[in-house]
């Protein structure tokens, strides 16, 4: 979001115990120092103390995130211009001494140069604003709705954001909109700028694109396929939640994904992505992140939301929330027109060979991966790959799995999308909350029509290879197990003209000889040696022949003979059997 925002948060609200009322402010009168400058107005005040806090994470990305490294010192001051004493309480958070005093101002400034789809970036070009990143707010006024005016550099034109406009006027160079309590003020992301903006109507839903920065895309064929993922989407629910939603689209040098919101979301893309094979996988995060509109943003664990926007929120339900949504990513795109069937499985393949075929996925069940996110996921170390398994990806072979045994339990009645519409129906529209994990797991057996406690013991708290033939054989697949034995070095290796380490495999013929991350590979067998010839060097032995490397860690030199070893790689084929099979036509229809 570019340079701006001046926002006033002021609050129509009933009223409740000690609630105050506030109005914030958020300007950037010099976009290239890259500072949103804050100032919140304090109304109807009863308070001795009363304590601000900037949330340490964002809603849709979980990992604590720490944003008020990025504030300056916080002051405030009386209606009279008196200062009044601020505290620092704890790492997000300020009280301010107030006994006495109806209305004061509280100021802060927050440094914003990190473009990402979950943290705020200002420069002469545009201002994005992720508001819990930037926005404060108070305990006993987190229900209020309020207003956010915000006033663009002179020279941005345009203010895109999910929020509703006021209906009532207010002073030249502003933009006032309303929001109906703090998490939608958060939940509700703001681009400024001179973007482009583009409409279109899927599901009887009016959709607008703010695209950021120079791209090769052309707008009447992104209308047409947004559209198209939309109406799929839609139709695996039934309706639509919303009457607008907003895409804000970043196009940059390196795309970073998406981050999903109640009304819109935030796409991070390489500016050259819309051409080619390319283009396909920026309709894919169209998919993903849209049908995060229901899954996550209103199908979800009760522990995210209410936030608890102070520390982690713990789930194992992640693999649902992204796993099943990345699932279903693919499978609207079946359905949307964009694959064939057998593009469909071959991608469904690609995702179980990953998985299976990943170290970590022997060591870490999917619900541990959920759960851990906040401390895995998004930190992940040179020994990663030995211990971590995405819950992504496994959640997503997960969701198939699952698809496909509803299919053929039913006889072709029922799938997957009937259980997301009771979750959506019971919880989200009229219970209004998430579900626990002994809810989720329940509600899935009754579902199912079978006890799933052993699938949930072997393949979602455990690290059992899922049978794939006997789940996806029912439905149309030929399943061939491809598992081989293999004969590898077990280091991968830096690119570069130094011969690096970057990690080493379990149990592998790298670690038997003592080799670590981040040592050079100076010589094999008296001669010096670089990627390519290595490579060839190891491709070419068999079990228990070896080589020897003179090594380099910590400016020392070692030498050590590596004795090859075999490793299993577990993999499977897939097949369409019968492209005419009545379950599988229903399955990808």
């Amino acid at each position: 979001m570019r340079s701006f925002l001046f926002i006033i948060l002021s609050l129509l609200f009933t009223s409740t115990a000690h609630a105050i009322e506030l109005c914030y402010h958020l300007s950037m009168p010099q976009p290239n120092s890259h500072y949103f400058a804050v100032k919140i107005d304090v109304e109807k005040n009863d308070q001795r103390t009363q304590e601000f806090k900037l949330p340490v994470w964002t809603p849709g990305s979980y990992l604590v995130r720490e944003f008020s490294k990025n504030l300056n010192q916080v002051k405030a001051i009386d209606a009279n211009g008196k200062a009044l004493t601020v505290k620092k309480k704890s790492k997000n958070a300020w009280e301010v001494e107030c006994e006495g005093i109806q209305k004061y101002t509280l100021f802060y400034e927050v440094y914003s140069f990190e473009l990402s789809v979950r943290t705020p970036y200002l420069d002469n070009t545009h201002g994005f604003v992720p508001g819990a990143a930037v926005f404060m707010y108070t305990e006993n006024s987190r229900d209020q709705k309020g207003l956010l005016k915000v006033y663009p550099h002179h020279s941005f034109e345009k203010v895109s954001t999910a929020l509703k406009g006021a209906d009532f006027k207010t002073e030249s160079g502003c933009q006032t909109f309303v929001f109906n309590d703090y998490d939608q003020l958060v939940d509700s992301p703001i681009e400024i700028g001179n973007h482009k903006e583009f409409n279109f109507i899927a599901a009887g839903v009016n959709h607008k694109v703010a695209m950021y920065g120079e791209a090769n895309y052309e707008i009447e064929m992104l209308k047409r396929d947004m559209a198209k993922v939309v109406e799929a989407a839609t139709a695996v629910f039934g309706s639509n939640p919303n009457q607008d939603y907003l895409f804000i689209v970043h196009n940059v040098a390196n795309g970073q994904g998406g981050l999903e919101h109640m009304n819109s979301c935030v796409l991070s893309v390489n500016r050259w992505s819309y051409q080619g094979s390319n283009y396909l996988g920026f309709i894919n995060l169209v998919a993903h992140e849209y049908f995060h509109l229901w899954n996550v943003k209103r199908i979800r664990p009760i522990e995210l939301g209410p936030f608890n926007y102070d520390q982690e929120c713990y789930t194992s339900l992640l693999w649902v929330m992204e796993g099943i949504t990345s699932y279903y990513d693919e499978l609207l795109m079946r359905r949307a027109g964009f694959y064939t069937p057998s593009e469909f499985v071959s991608k469904l393949q690609s995702q179980i060979n990953y998985v299976e075929g990943s170290p970590g996925s022997r060591i870490q069940p999917v619900a541990h991966a959920s759960f851990d996110a906040w401390i895995k996921a998004y930190r992940p170390n040179e020994n990663s790959a030995n211990t971590t398994m995405t819950y992504y990806s496994r959640g997503a072979v997960l969701g198939a799995v699952l698809d496909a045994f509803i299919i053929n339990k039913s006889k072709g009645k029922q799938s997957l999308d009937g259980f997301m519409q009771l979750l959506y129906k019971k919880y989200a529209q009229e219970l209004k909350r998430g579900f626990t994990e002994e809810e989720f797991e329940m509600e899935l057996s009754n579902y199912c029509g079978e006890d799933m406690r052993s699938f949930f013991t072997d393949y979602i708290n455990g690290t059992k290879i899922i049978p794939y033939h006997k789940y996806l054989e029912p439905v149309g697949l030929q399943v061939m197990d491809k598992t081989s034995t293999l004969t590898n070095f077990g280091a991968s290796l830096e690119n570069g003209e130094i011969l690096k380490v970057r990690s080493v495999r379990n149990g592998s013929a790298a670690e038997d000889a003592g080799i670590c991350v981040g040592d050079e590979i100076l010589a094999c067998d008296g001669y010096r040696i670089d990627k390519t010839a290595l490579e060839n060097k190891y491709n070419n032995l068999s079990a228990n022949d070896s080589m020897q490397l003179l090594l380099a860690r910590d400016g020392k030199l070692y030498n050590t003979n590596c004795f090859m070893k075999t490793f299993a790689k577990p993999q499977f084929s897939l097949q369409i059997k019968d492209a005419n099979a009545p379950l599988l036509l229903y399955w990808l229809r």
